[in-house]
């Protein structure tokens, strides 16, 4: 018996078969790009989605594509695909990177349960509302990333358009239990039925159609599972069940996620989430982590990133290069949508690598800022759990735990959402049960230990002091664009 998960993450649609034990036995995946038809904005072709679906199973022996009794969904969070009624995109998927609603966040006036991004949900279609109204009007749902595809995957019946509250949660549309605002969608002048009625993550969603089934050699008719978004999916995957379990991901962006017993308190700049399997989070999200880096890594014409950690590591810190990695605004702390990146105090000794390097300092700086928030309201982190693409080599995570100051723990499962959303998938076929997710957690390996440097610490502040002078400068200036 076999379960898979899929992770339709921002850049790359990741695969993952596990057994009845949960471990893994086969992976794939398929890279997409990231489209920016007009400055600010960031789509996918859901089209694009699908054939790396596509690819990324074909490369799956079929011996365990024929074994798999259940399918999981993980998806990117924030981002919306305005669809028909017979679930036809019509137009790109808006994702959670783009800034096209900035101007658009006035109808969320504070306090907020949670912090709103343009890149979330709400901003996103009131800005289509007013923008693409024939789309608008056409549209019929306006379904979260992973709930397309399983759409895709299992045709029009109603049991398919669903949500779940993890997802939903993280619309701006809902309450943080993730129940639909409805005051809020008719203040907006949203159609309410664009929303998915709300189901748990583990529960059954329709079967995989035979149409789908023939396109990605599996057997039609196999239970689907709603799903999760992809930080409870990792969480989930990583083995995240106790109060104060804490989890460090990177890839295109940085999440922190501290588990909870009960809902934490709404902090400014800090999210208050609903987990996969109905639990609570409190999370500080960095939108600028590997999007950043993979940036830097291109502007200093590095061809790999052996090349661009081996230059970076070998060069000495630089006492008065800095590097804002905000490139495309930025979510936890400072909720600034206008925030902006580059080097600072580069003179004529300095060298791509010194350049590099500042740039992945200046990451692990944004990811302190964010982990601060979170002490800074009840939770004395001092180990983490560590998980997800953007943090395999051995020197980037030495350089996370001193700027981070914990000690990580990396998760013995390099596919942690993928993995977690197929565990959702074997829960909806009833192979196992909420109450047995602790037993299959996954090991954790140290591998990093703080270790104090003063050096760094200084780097550090005048990180944070930096950008603080720069807040008002990044407003200025897009007004006067």
């Amino acid at each position: 018996m076999r379960f898979l998960g899929i992770d339709l993450g921002t850049g790359s649609l990741k695969l993952a078969i596990v057994d009845e034990d949960g471990r893994e036995t086969a992976t794939s995946s398929a890279a997409y790009p990231v489209t920016s038809a007009q400055p600010g904005w960031a789509e996918t072709t859901v089209d694009a989605w699908y054939s790396a679906l596509v690819g990324a199973a074909s490369r799956l022996p079929a011996n365990e594509r024929e074994a798999v009794s259940a399918i999981g969904f993980s998806g990117q969070m924030h981002g919306v695909v305005p669809t028909a009624a017979d679930g036809h995109a019509l137009r790109a998927a808006m994702l959670w990177p783009d800034t096209r609603a900035r101007d658009l966040l006035d109808a969320w006036r504070e306090p907020q349960p949670n912090p709103v991004a343009p890149g979330m949900a709400g901003p996103l279609l009131r800005w289509l509302a007013s923008h693409e109204p024939k789309i608008a009007d056409a549209t019929r749902w306006a379904l979260q990333p992973k709930d397309w595809l399983r759409v895709k995957l299992g045709g029009t019946a109603p049991a398919h358009f669903v949500t779940d509250a993890s997802d939903a949660c993280a619309t701006a549309l809902a309450a943080p239990s993730g129940e639909w605002d409805d005051a809020l969608i008719d203040a907006l002048g949203l159609p309410r039925r664009w929303f998915a009625p709300l189901a748990a993550s583990h529960e059954t969603s329709g079967v995989l159609s035979a149409q789908a089934a023939d396109a990605l050699g599996l057997r039609a008719g196999i239970p689907m599972a709603v799903g999760a978004g992809d930080t409870p999916c990792a969480a989930l995957g990583s083995g995240l069940s106790a109060d104060g379990d804490a989890l460090l991901t990177t890839g295109t962006g940085g999440q922190i996620v501290v588990m909870c017993a009960d809902a934490p308190a709404p902090v400014h700049g800090l999210h208050t989430y609903r987990a996969a399997t109905g639990a609570w989070y409190r999370m500080a999200a960095m939108q600028n982590v590997g999007v950043a880096l993979e940036a830097v890594r291109g502007w200093l014409g590095y061809a790999s990133w052996p090349q661009a950690y081996n230059d970076a590591f070998a060069a000495n810190a630089s006492a008065s290069v800095s590097f804002l990695p905000y490139l495309s605004g930025e979510r936890s702390p400072w909720m600034n949508p206008d925030a902006r990146g580059g080097w600072l105090g580069l003179g004529l000794d300095d060298t791509r690598g010194t350049m590099m390097r500042a740039a992945f300092e200046g990451v692990a700086f944004a990811l302190r800022a964010g982990l601060d928030a979170i002490r800074a309201n009840g939770a004395p982190l001092d180990s983490m759990l560590l998980a997800g693409g953007g943090s395999v080599d051995a020197r980037w995570r030495q350089l996370l735990a001193d700027a981070l100051r914990v000690e990580l723990h990396a998760v013995d499962c390099p596919n942690a959402a993928t993995r977690g959303a197929a565990i959702l998938g074997g829960i909806a076929a009833g192979h196992w049960r909420i109450g047995d997710l602790a037993s299959l957690a996954p090991t954790a390996t140290l591998v990093a230990t703080p270790r104090a440097n003063a050096s760094l610490d200084a780097r550090l502040a005048r990180f944070i002091d930096l950008y603080k002078r720069a807040e008002d400068w990044f407003t200025i200036g897009r007004e006067s664009a």
